[in-house]
């Protein structure tokens, strides 16, 4: 009996060693999944920002009047970042969590350009919500605000 209550103990621990272990895996996958992100936001080309996203994502962008419902929406929100070549964005403290094939990230980043020659630095919020399809995360609720 106690053999049996010892092999059962030590598949319990390593069935949840295991899962915390792919926790790991998985929270590091959206971790690089948000800085993807934020390397398409840096490229300023359209197209690699838009394809973070899923066909089905809602974003709400920091400076919309208007959530953006489809991909064509996206697309216009993202459709100048060309003509701010130097604007960036810094991802600071972020938090993830991870529910299966769904991730949520929620932090504070800080976006960053330059007018007339002069810094400018607009702090602000969000929160990425990501599914995993076909093995990628995609954004599939992207909701930004500025920072009071």
């Amino acid at each position: 009996m106690r053999v049996l209550i010892s092999f059962f103990v030590l598949i319990v621990i390593g069935a949840s060693n295991f899962l915390w272990a792919e926790g790991l895996v998985t929270r590091d996958q959206v971790a690089a999944a948000t800085m993807a992100w934020q390397a398409a936001y840096d490229s300023r080309d359209p197209g690699a920002i838009v394809s973070m996203y899923d066909a089905e994502a809602l974003f709400w962008g920091t400076t919309a009047k208007t959530i953006a419902p489809t991909p064509a929406a996206v697309w216009d929100y993202f459709k100048d970042a060309a003509s701010r070549p130097k604007a960036r964005v810094v991802i600071g403290e972020h938090h993830i969590r991870v529910f299966g094939e769904m991730a949520i990230n929620s932090g504070y980043y800080t976006f960053t350009d330059v007018r007339d020659g002069q810094a400018v630095l607009k702090p602000a919020r969000f929160t990425f919500v990501f599914h995993r399809k076909a093995g990628k995360w995609l954004v599939v609720a992207h909701h930004s605000s500025a920072m009071p």
